[in-house]
């Protein structure tokens, strides 16, 4: 067929050598998921001891002005008369559930609503009716494709922020029953809330690390704030979950009026994983309706040309 078996092995030898370092390079390069979480849970341990053991203003001062960018940012926006404190909230609520713990990038995410639609919403106008990028499009198409594109700047950073939400949620949602099952452990073996919190996100921050983070900083917060359900409430507002609210209001209920917490978060602990099988037979319902475009255009197409194809060959050469 013209084809040199020479140049065919060295290609394939090319490419498993590719393949080798790659693996070498990420097997050397392994870095610990817990490592970042537990650097940002003692920078917050540090922010409740300087906001609840001392009153000094210098240090308060300093924790405040950490992220200099968010600053700079703060004063752009101020200067325009462009921050409202509700859509500020919002954004810092989006943030910690999407697990960034810095409060003042919500200022990043609210003047980059108003920069990318500037930037780029210019960048294609100009391009578009000024340098004629698209001399084949009629003017129907070069305004939606303006349009499109002052939209989509827009909404580009409530996207973003919605996608590391949904992601963060769904990987909690999956470790939530195994937690649930080892606070239940601690609250039988005699341990303090604080401590079987602490106890959880030590045994689950390898497998997920996400929820070890959230169980970590909410330890950490029982052991520090005067109010108790504060942290609690802190818990359900950095996690976007029905879930979670259920298993605050639990512990919000044990705490206020005494009631068995290992009983409660055994109950809760079945419920979870009900939901999480009645989800798991919900996909493997639609599994045959999602193969059935699959099917059609890749492996019936195949499966007649197997089938057929001799006998079609076979027809075709006894009619030569």
């Amino acid at each position: 067929m013209g084809i040199d078996v020479l140049t065919v092995a060295t290609f394939l030898a090319a490419i498993a050598t590719m393949a080798v370092l790659v693996a070498i390079y990420a097997a050397t390069t392994v870095r610990d998921p817990m490592a970042k979480r537990v650097k940002a849970l003692n920078e917050r341990r540090e922010q409740l001891k300087a906001g609840i053991v001392t009153a000094s203003n210098k240090r308060r001062r300093s924790i405040s002005n950490r992220n200099e960018v968010g600053d700079k940012v703060r004063g752009i926006l101020g200067s325009l008369k462009m921050v409202q404190d509700e859509q500020v909230k919002i954004a810092q609520k989006k943030l910690m559930q999407a697990g960034i713990r810095s409060k003042d990038l919500a200022f990043v995410v609210i003047l980059a609503r108003l920069v990318l639609p500037l930037v780029l919403g210019t960048l294609v106008i100009l391009g578009v009716y000024v340098f004629d990028w698209l001399p084949d499009w009629g003017a129907f198409k070069r305004y939606a494709l303006v349009a499109a594109t002052l939209i989509g700047c827009y909404k580009a950073p409530d996207l973003w922020l919605k996608n590391r939400v949904n992601k963060r949620s769904d990987a909690i949602r999956k470790g939530l029953p195994d937690a649930l099952d080892l606070l239940v452990i601690c609250a039988e073996a005699g341990l303090t809330v604080d401590a079987a919190f602490n106890r959880v996100a030590r045994e689950l921050g390898k497998a997920y690390p996400e929820l070890g983070d959230e169980f970590a900083l909410t330890s950490i917060e029982l052991g520090f704030l005067t109010d108790r359900r504060q942290a609690f409430e802190n818990l359900a507002n950095r996690i976007d979950l029905e879930a979670v609210r259920g298993v605050v209001t639990t512990m919000i209920q044990t705490e206020k009026y005494g009631t068995p917490l290992a009983s409660a978060l055994r109950v809760l602990s079945a419920e979870f994983r009900n939901e999480r099988m009645m989800r798991a037979e919900e996909k493997a319902a639609r599994l045959p309706a999602i193969m059935t475009v699959p099917l059609i255009l890749f492996i019936l197409p195949v499966l007649f040309i197997v089938i057929l194809g001799p006998a079609a060959c076979s027809i075709s050469d006894s009619l030569l």
